[in-house]
Order: C-alpha cells, then structure tokens, then sequence
C-alpha cells in the first residue's frame, strides 16, 4: 500500500478546502534503501548513475499512469502502463526497498511513497525494473 507525504496531503486539502491553486506535477519514481516516510527522510539511492524515471501522465509519452480503477480491497488504484525501467547501475546502489513518487527530476517534493514487496539488492551492472503493472499507487 502507498501514503501520501506530508507536503502532499498539505496541497491537497488547501485545494479541497481552501481553493488553494496546486497544479498537477510531473511524477518521477525515486528508490530508497530506507522508508522515506511522510517527511521524506529516508535514504535515496546516489550515485553509480541513478537517476528518477519520470512518468508521464495518462495517454502521454510512455512510460505512463493508467487511469485510476477500483481495487479489490475497496480502494482505488493507478499503477504503470509498461516498465519503468532505471539506467544501468554502474556502482552498487545497496539494498532499495522503498519507492518513492516526486514532483521532480532532482530534489523537490515527495508525493507518495511504499515498501517494495520485496527488497532488491542492484549491483554494479544491474538494471532496476518496475514491470508493466507492478508499481501500484493504492488508496483506501
């Protein structure tokens, strides 16, 4: 299951409630070693050629969100149109456990975040892969 980070639950209820303007971001996917948590203090991975894969929104350069279903759990779900794929790791990235949704290439805003189903170790030489279907943002 995925959470909102503290800045975005923030925007969205100043919208709602307050007619706040918050205009849609751009998403880029971010992997941690740790739980960044709802402030965003976890440990991104750095270094050996990481970088934040930008998604696009629905019907747009792929990769891309597909629009929001029914879950079975009672919830609503948006997961990825096809893989989501990181550049090749040219050091080791550690242990990533956790994704995270920005609103930025670099540094910026924490959307959302979650646990991996299972945590992955990327090597020198690996190549970190979100599958079609498989990163799925759920709310309940």
């Amino acid at each position: 299951m995925s959470a909102m980070s503290n800045y975005l639950e923030q925007k969205l209820l100043d919208y709602l409630f307050n007619d706040q303007a918050f205009t849609q971001p751009q998403t880029f996917v971010s992997l941690y070693t740790s739980n960044p948590d709802e402030d965003d203090t976890g440990v991104e991975v750095t270094g050996g050629s990481y970088a934040r894969e930008e998604v696009h929104e629905n019907a747009g350069a792929s990769p891309y969100w597909n629009l929001a279903v029914t879950e079975g759990g009672g919830g609503y779900l948006v997961d990825n149109q096809s893989d989501i794929t990181f550049t090749e790791a040219t050091a080791s990235w550690g242990v990533v456990s956790h994704f995270g949704i920005h609103d930025a290439a670099t540094v910026g805003n924490l959307l959302i975040f979650g646990a991996l189903t299972s945590s992955k170790t990327v090597d020198s030489g690996d190549t970190f892969k979100f599958p079609t279907g498989d990163l799925d943002i759920i709310f309940k």
